[in-house]
This record gives C-alpha cells, sequence and structure tokens, in this order.
C-alpha cells in the first residue's frame, strides 16, 4: 500500500470533472462568475451553435431524471402555455420557460412548498443533474425572468406527452414534489456556496451560517468566526475516488471541511494512517504553523464535497478576530476577553463588546456594568439571559449571593461627594435589577436553597433602609418585597409539608390530576429489591446521592456490609451506579428496578418476572378508541410532562446533574415518556398474532402520528414512527405488504421527516415553520446540546469560556420558544368525555426488552430461507 500511494501523485489530480471553484483572484474570468453580469439583466441572449448544457453531474441520475419527466408533463398538461418560444432583441429561444413562472407555478403545487426560496433549491436539484437547463449554461436557477428548458425540449421538436403520459405524471407528482422538497435544501446550500462571495446576500450568509452551527469540526469556534466564515468558504466537490486533493510535502493553501463523503489519509512510507469522514476537517496545521503538507488526501470514494478556507482569508480572521478583542488583565493575566460585537444574531445587542471568556467575577462585574437602567425590566437582555441561565455552572448561587451583596455594597474610591452617591446609586439598582431577574428565573429551584432565600431578605433590608436616603431606589422595593414574599411562603409551606411521589415515578401516578413539577427536596417513596426479589420500600428525597440511597436501605435491612445499588433492566443488563451519583430513581429504563447486594453477588442478580412485561397486547382496548382521541389525550399529558421541565435541568443534565447536586426528574420523565410510546408501538404489533389485525394496527399507528403531527407534539410523533421502524417491526414484510398504499405513502412520508443526514435538517425545516405551543424531539435537544458540551471547554486558560455557555443558552431557548404560548383545548375534544383514554395513555404497559421484542416478531412472521 506505501509504495502504491507514494509521491509522485500528478497522474492522479483532479480533471474536468471536479467542480473545484476557483481561487477568488480569478473568479472574474470564470463562467461561474458570469452571474453576476446577469442579476439585473433580461434573458441571455442564444448562441447559433447550440452546446449541450453544461451540468455539475454531467451524467443525470435516474430518480431526477424522471422527476424532470413527471415535471415537464404536468405542465404541459395543466399550463402548457409556460413552455413556449419566446423572442428577446429579435432572438427566438425555443421551448423555455422563466423562472419566476416556474417558482411561482411550484408555489401552487401542494403542501410540500412553503416559500419561494424552497421552490428554488427544488429546481436546482434538476439544474444541477441537467435536466433543466439555463439557456446560457448558467449552474444557479434565479427567481427572475431569465429562460429555462427541460432535457426533453433541447433538441428541436421535443416529444409531447401521452394522455397517458399526463395522467402517470398527475398521480406522481406529490412523490416527486415530496422528493425534490428533501433534495431541495442541500441542493440550495450548495447553490449559495457556488457563488463568488462578493455575491452572497444577507440572506446567503445567513443560510451558511445556520449550516455552520451543526459542523463538528467548527463547534469549538466563536460565532463571530463562524460568522467570518460564512463570507468566505468556497464550494468544492470531486467526482471520483482516488482523486488527491493535495499531496505531502506541498505548500499549504487551503484548510477544507468535509459536508459528504470521505477521504484517507495518506504518509510517504506508512500508507493510509487513518480516515476522515463527514463533518471532520484537515489542512489547518499547515496553514497555522506556515510549513509544508504533512500528509496527502485522497479522495476514499466518489462524489466528494468540500467547504474550502484559502490561505489568505484563513489569516484574515485571524487577524480580524484578535484586532477586534479587548483583553483585561490582572497581575499580567487575562481576567476578561470581550470580542467586538457583530450586531447579528436575531437579538438588537447594546453592548459594544460581548463576553468570551473571563474570571467568573470579573463576567458578573461586566454585566453589572453594562445593564442599562433606562430599559423597562421586561425588556429582555440576551447576554443578561445567558449569564443567568447558565451562571450555576461556574458560579454557583453559594458564591453568587455574597458577590451581590459585596457589589450592593461597593464605593467610589475618588471622585466629588456628587459623583460617589451617583456611582452608589446606579450600583445598587443594578445589582437590585439583576437579582429580581434572578430570582424570578431560579423562583422554583430557590425555595429548596435557604442560602438564597436568605440574600433576598437580607438585599430587602439592605435596600429598605437605603432608600429613606436615596428615594430612586423606593421603586424597586414593591417587586422585590413581592419577590421575599412568595418565596419564603412558597419554602414555609413546603418545609411544613414535602410532596411524596409514589410508585416508582409511574407515569400514571398522577390520576386525573394536573401534574406538578417534581422539586428538589420532595420526597420518594421507592422499592430497592434483593438478589432473593425481596424488597424494602425507603422513603429519600429525589435528589439523594446513591450513597444515601445506599445508607437507607443498609438501616432498613440492618447490613453492615458493603453494598452496591444496581440499576437492573428487563435484559438483565446490570449498571453499578456510583456513590456520587445524584436522582437516580427517575433515569432507570422504563421497565428497570433498583437492586442492592455485597459486589460478590453482583453476577446472581436476575431481573423480576413483573419486568418482562405484558404477554398480550391492549389492542382489544384501544382499538376502539378514535385515533385522534388518543393522539389529544398522548398530546395533553406530554405537554403537563414537558411543562414541567425548569430549563435549568437541560443545563444540569448536559454537564452532570451530579456536579450540581439537583435532579432533572421532570426531564428523564418527559425522555422516559418517548421511550415508552416508541416500545408501545413495539410490543404491540409483536403481541399481536393475526395478520389482518396487526395491519389494522400499522394503520392505526401511522393515523395517531398523523394527529400528533397535527398538534405540533414533534415528541410522540416521532416516537410513533421511530417504534415503526424498529427491526421488530420493519422486518414483519407480509404485515407491510398488505398495507394499503395510501398509509405506506404516509408513513414514507413521516420517515423522510426522521431523516438524520444533514444533522436532522428535514426535522429543523419543519420546527422552523411551527408556532408555538410546540411538543419538540427532546431527544434532538439534548444531542445538540451534549454536542456543543462535547466539543466546546467550559474552562480555557483557567477561564470561563462564556461562548460555549451562549451557544448552550440558545439551545435551551428553543424549549422557552416551544412553550411561549398556552396549549389550548382543542374545542372538537373539549365535551367529550375521555377519561378511558385519558387513564390508557397514561398507564402503558411495554416490552423493553429488544431481544424478547425481535423473537416474538420473529414467531409471527419466521424468517424466510
Amino acid at each position: 500500500m506505501a509504495g502504491l500511494l507514494a509521491p509522485p501523485y500528478g497522474v492522479m489530480e483532479s480533471g474536468p470533472s471536479s467542480d473545484r471553484m476557483p481561487d477568488k483572484e480569478n473568479l472574474n474570468n470564470n463562467t461561474l462568475g458570469s452571474m453576476s453580469k446577469h442579476l439585473n439583466k433580461t434573458p441571455h441572449t442564444e448562441t447559433q451553435a447550440k452546446p449541450h448544457p453544461k451540468s455539475i453531474h454531467q451524467v443525470p441520475s435516474e430518480k431526477i431524471l424522471h422527476a424532470g419527466k413527471v415535471l415537464r408533463n404536468v405542465i404541459l398538461s395543466r399550463a402548457p402555455h409556460m413552455i413556449r418560444d419566446r423572442k428577446y432583441h429579435l432572438k427566438t429561444y425555443q421551448q423555455c420557460c422563466v423562472g419566476t413562472e416556474l417558482v411561482d407555478w411550484q408555489m401552487q403545487q401542494g403542501s410540500c412548498v412553503h416559500s419561494r426560496i424552497q421552490a428554488v433549491g427544488m429546481w436546482q436539484v434538476l439544474l444541477e443533474e441537467g435536466v433543466l437547463n439555463h439557456v446560457d449554461q448558467e449552474l444557479n436557477f434565479q427567481d427572475k425572468y431569465l429562460f429555462y428548458r427541460f432535457l426533453d425540449d433541447e433538441q428541436e421538436g421535443g416529444m409531447q406527452p401521452s394522455e397517458e403520459e399526463k395522467k402517470e405524471a398527475e398521480e406522481e407528482l406529490p412523490d416527486t414534489l415530496m422528493l425534490l422538497s428533501q433534495m431541495g435544501p442541500d441542493a440550495h446550500m450548495r447553490m449559495i456556496l457556488r457563488k463568488p462571495p462578493g455575491q452572497r446576500t444577507a440572506d446567503d450568509l445567513e443560510i451558511i451560517y445556520e449550516e455552520l452551527l451543526h459542523i463538528k469540526a467548527l463547534s469549538h469556534l466563536s460565532t463571530t468566526v463562524k460568522r467570518e466564515l460564512a463570507g468566505v468558504l468556497i464550494f468544492e466537490s470531486h467526482a471520483k475516488a482516488g482523486t488527491v486533493l493535495f499531496n505531502q510535502g506541498e505548500e499549504g493553501t487551503s484548510w477544507y471541511i468535509i459536508l459528504k463523503g470521505s477521504v484517507n489519509v495518506v504518509i510517504y512510507g506508512k500508507g493510509v494512517v487513518c480516515t476522515l469522514h463527514e463533518g471532520d476537517d484537515f489542512g489547518k496545521l499547515a496553514l497555522v504553523n506556515d510549513a509544508p503538507r504533512a500528509a496527502s488526501i485522497v479522495l476514499r470514494e466518489d462524489n466528494c464535497h468540500f467547504l474550502r478556507v484559502d490561505k489568505e482569508d484563513f489569516n484574515r480572521i485571524l487577524r480580524d478576530v484578535e484586532a477586534n478583542t479587548v483583553r483585561l488583565k490582572e497581575h499580567e493575566q487575562d481576567v476578561l476577553v470581550l470580542e467586538k460585537a457583530s450586531g447579528h444574531g436575531g437579538f438588537p445587542s447594546h453592548h459594544k463588546y460581548t463576553v468570551m471568556t473571563g474570571t467568573p467575577e470579573k463576567i458578573l462585574e461586566h454585566f453589572l456594568e453594562t445593564m442599562r437602567l433606562d430599559s423597562q425590566f421586561t425588556e429582555s437582555d440576551p447576554a443578561l439571559d445567558d449569564f443567568i441561565l447558565m451562571h450555576s455552572v461556574f458560579l454557583p448561587n453559594t458564591q453568587l449571593c455574597p458577590l451581590l451583596m459585596a457589589h450592593y455594597h461597593a464605593q467610589a474610591s475618588q471622585g466629588s461627594e456628587q459623583e460617589k452617591l451617583d456611582f452608589a446609586l446606579n450600583n445598587k439598582r443594578r445589582v437590585v435589577r439583576l437579582a429580581l431577574q434572578w430570582a424570578t428565573f431560579h423562583a422554583d429551584p430557590l425555595q429548596d436553597e435557604e442560602a438564597s432565600l436568605a440574600f433576598l431578605e437580607e438585599l430587602y433590608v439592605a435596600v429598605s433602609d437605603d432608600a429613606r436616603v436615596l428615594p430612586a431606589l423606593k421603586d424597586q422595593l414593591p417587586l422585590l418585597e413581592k419577590m421575599v414574599k412568595n418565596n419564603s411562603d412558597d419554602s414555609r409551606s413546603l418545609q411544613k409539608k414535602h410532596k411524596v411521589l409514589l410508585r416508582q415515578f409511574s407515569m400514571g401516578d398522577d390520576k386525573q390530576q394536573k401534574r406538578q413539577p417534581v422539586r428538589n427536596n420532595d420526597e420518594i417513596l421507592f422499592k430497592v429489591y434483593c438478589i432473593d426479589h425481596t424488597y424494602t420500600t425507603i422513603r429519600v428525597p429525589v435528589a439523594a446521592s446513591v450513597r444515601e440511597v445506599i445508607s437507607a436501605v443498609a438501616d432498613k435491612l440492618g447490613s453492615a456490609e458493603d453494598l452496591l445499588l444496581v440499576g437492573l433492566s428487563s435484559a438483565g443488563d446490570k449498571v453499578v451506579l456510583k456513590p456520587s451519583d445524584v436522582s437516580v430513581f427517575s433515569t432507570l429504563s422504563v421497565n428497570g428496578r433498583l437492586f442492592v447486594c455485597p459486589r460478590d453477588q453482583l453476577d446472581s442478580l436476575t431481573p423480576l418476572p413483573e419486568q418482562e412485561g405484558p404477554s398480550t397486547g391492549s389492542l382489544p382496548t384501544f382499538e376502539l378508541m378514535s385515533s385522534k382521541d388518543l393522539a389529544y389525550q398522548m398530546t395533553l399529558y406530554d405537554w403537563e410532562l414537558f411543562n414541567c421541565v425548569h430549563e435549568l435541568e437541560l443545563v444540569y443534565h448536559t454537564f452532570g446533574r451530579q456536579h450540581f447536586k439537583k435532579t432533572t426528574a421532570n426531564l428523564d420523565l418527559f425522555l422516559r415518556r418517548f421511550n415508552e410510546i416508541q416500545l408501545w408501538v413495539i410490543t404491540e404489533v409483536c403481541l399481536c398474532t393475526q395478520l389482518s389485525k396487526r395491519v389494522q394496527l400499522l394503520k392505526k399507528f401511522i393515523k395517531i402520528a398523523a394527529h400528533c403531527k397535527e398538534y405540533r407534539n414533534l415528541n410522540s410523533f416521532f416516537a410513533i414512527v421511530m417504534g415503526m421502524s424498529n427491526p421488530a417491526v420493519s422486518r414483519l414484510s407480509q404485515t407491510w405488504e398488505k398495507l394499503p398504499s395510501k398509509f405506506k405513502k404516509f408513513y414514507g412520508e413521516f420517515e423522510n421527516l426522521m431523516d438524520p443526514s444533514r444533522n436532522h435538517r428535514a426535522y429543523r425545516l419543519t420546527m422552523a415553520k411551527l408556532d408555538p405551543p410546540i411538543i419538540p424531539f427532546m431527544p434532538l435537544l439534548i444531542k445538540d446540546m451534549t454536542f456543543t458540551h462535547d466539543g466546546n471547554k467550559t474552562y480555557t486558560e483557567c477561564l470561563v469560556n462564556f461562548e460555549k455557555m451562549r451557544m448552550i443558552a440558545n439551545t435551551v431557548r428553543i424549549v422557552r420558544y416551544c412553550r411561549s404560548q398556552p396549549f389550548n383545548l382543542d374545542v372538537s375534544q373539549g365535551n367529550k368525555n375521555h377519561q378511558d383514554v385519558r387513564s390508557y395513555v397514561h398507564q402503558m404497559n411495554v416490552i423493553d426488552n429488544q431481544r424478547t421484542l425481535s423473537q416474538l416478531s420473529n414467531k409471527l412472521e419466521p424468517r424466510r430461507t
């Protein structure tokens, strides 16, 4: 291998089949750059000779070729006037369409086309493959008065479709539009990236920036750098495996990020040392160190796409970042690093600089100093919101409260008496305002923290005293008094009577009462099992550590042995819990149980019979319930669970709740609900022995999923669809074969929404079009926050990485947006008595052992030999 891949590589260099964009200094001489001449002009003139139009893919794929035929045939059937000979400047352009008319027509077809930009992307798919062509061979489709021609009309006297072909095209149009709507966003992105950087609009830059947010190699970069990159990134694609991007020893001229495909990293004398995939980057080291390439890069597969940053832009961005950075030092050490605000991000910013890194104390000081006192309390400042949401990661309340009191009492060391008085007054007002905003956001968690409540009371007393001398403080007293009183009253009532949660966090415990959030100090009565399947019931706080749980069990058992606490699944999988783990009750799998045993008996633990789940399905019960009623009651219950999740739980979950000693029970239960619904679907199908009934079950689940989507309950929608795509269900070919084509089509559309490619782009585009209230696909939000957490250090050079805090806070804001409107009851459902449906969706019995489900599935339809 090493001998084959050793230099020289000249014979393997990219040929004409590559779609490599030229260096920017040569863009004006390139055909791709020529579109700038026509941005504001009428159609291009057609040359006498008719060369075959240039396309990005020389040979169209079968499915896109067919899609082009379907669209052309439907246009000729419904609006034949759109394809006709057109004259311009005494030239005749045969059998052409106009870009704006194609977009207009696309917008009128079906519900899957929501915007003109989306329609442009769909036409771009055809243009890229040469199925639709611009008369002057431009590679970007534009929503303008420009002429385009279908491939079938390229030859004179293009064939007219028969009536049979028109009828077939009408039937296939919805599926064709769905296919193009899925491919359109990527095509539109490539179209934008092919534009010379100077021709990209503000909307183009925003679309590129949104894409960059989800690229692994860029996750550690600041928002400012990502926005700078959006303006200079160049799209590059290569058609053939074996193409060499650069050779070892060459000068480094570009940094690459893989958008699609994979490459091999080759070192002379060693051969292939590793493979890089989508989201990885390469080539940066040579630019940073100004050194020769340390390895060669060879395409591992056909049709690879890259983003490229050239050396000149790379160095300029580094210089700009440093030029826009202000460093505050103490004792020759950075204590606060600020970056000049860009004004992007959808939020108006009055700050001249944004915090990038800093010590916790200096970050707090910065937000106090830059707080505007002339704005209304109701005005939201995103930067301060980020601090209030994320401060517990680097500045817990036990440290924040004393610091705020110290700032409140701070005095100016110089200046006139009036200046000192003004400084003291404004300082106190800023501390009170921040404290009010902090207490409002942390309202529920504060009731469990005596030190934080004591701080609020101390602050109220101090402001009351100072208001006698500084009347300007009086306007903040009523709000502060109300905050102190509410928190004190709530805390006292909680101390009198802790809520006790029964029966192992069963989803149905609340009967028909509205669900209340689980708090840190709530107590739980919980069964902990022994090796012989006997159990002891303990009563401990929800947020108790494993060490405390073991101690409580040992006291009840009268055991002095060194015990382990073990989570045991129905499949027999064991997880030995760490002594420092907290709030473990809500983290068990759906049928999981807690066991306690000495270390030497760990291997002897076996699941309880009850963990196996049901042996018969519940179809006789729920087949009598309407799909809409089931979806509605599921959505009501899911909304209650979702509404109980405090935003801080997302932070605790991301950084590890053991570091905060806080419960994430509400979030855990909501995430477990997703698993429960998914398993419910699989369980019911696998326990249904009659083929015709299984077909009815699939139809029922598809209907329920459709209604959940209609109610904007994307969490249950995804859970149902993922349940149906589980191998134990998807392998039942005899069942799926008998499913009516209409339902297969619906399911196909649902599966397309689940497509994980390009970081779940299909789902994200759907989410962006919805208005609140929304129940989002929660596992993906968790994945986004974990992606940011894993890709960025919390501390850099002993300073808090506040840019990371900002990125995680932006994801949490999605949850805030989803709940920004109340869930209004469906009027058509309001007068119905749904107690039986409600009880059913609250208490689903499922099998959560995949091995058992697979065995049941194989019994239903044995493998064909």
